[in-house]
């Protein structure tokens, strides 16, 4: 276990302007790219931890019975809709967390289907992506006959 967080730390990230932008005119997912990208999902992660440590105080401190009956049921249906809240979003950290690994093995930005570069707008837009804007639509078109079945 300390030979790999003697690793991690050994790894030198590139310094980047806070106002850079990944672009066309660069080679696709250069270390510039993967560095913007990384710390993008680490920013993201880290804002729905921080949102979910919020949720835990308020549902914690929102333990008091309410006397009137439609009162009981908003609040009992706002705690069950900030828990599916919550849930969706402990899948999407293991998103994130499946994206920073393909980031660290060099595999980031590239489609899962085809090996094609994802385009920068498409990471930009949803950086968990997987597969191309194409691979993507050919998925949810095959799901859609399917789903039909």
């Amino acid at each position: 276990m300390q030979a790999a967080i003697a690793v991690v730390a050994a790894v030198e990230y590139p310094e980047l302007p806070e106002s850079y932008r990944p672009g066309d005119g660069e080679p696709f997912m250069n270390e510039r790219q993967l560095e913007y990208f990384r710390r993008k999902l680490l920013s993201w992660k880290e804002d729905i931890l921080r949102e979910s440590r919020e949720t835990l105080g308020h549902l914690q401190a929102e333990t008091e019975n309410h006397p009137d009956l439609a009162d009981r049921a908003s609040s009992e249906t706002d705690r069950a809709l900030e828990l599916r809240t919550r849930d969706r979003q402990r899948k999407l950290i293991s998103k994130i967390e499946a994206a920073l690994r393909r980031v660290e093995d060099g595999s980031y930005g590239y489609c899962e289907d085809t090996g094609e570069p994802i385009s920068l707008a498409r990471l930009e837009a949803r950086p968990i992506a997987t597969l191309s804007l194409e691979a993507q639509e050919r998925h949810e078109r095959r799901e859609r006959v399917h789903r039909d079945d």
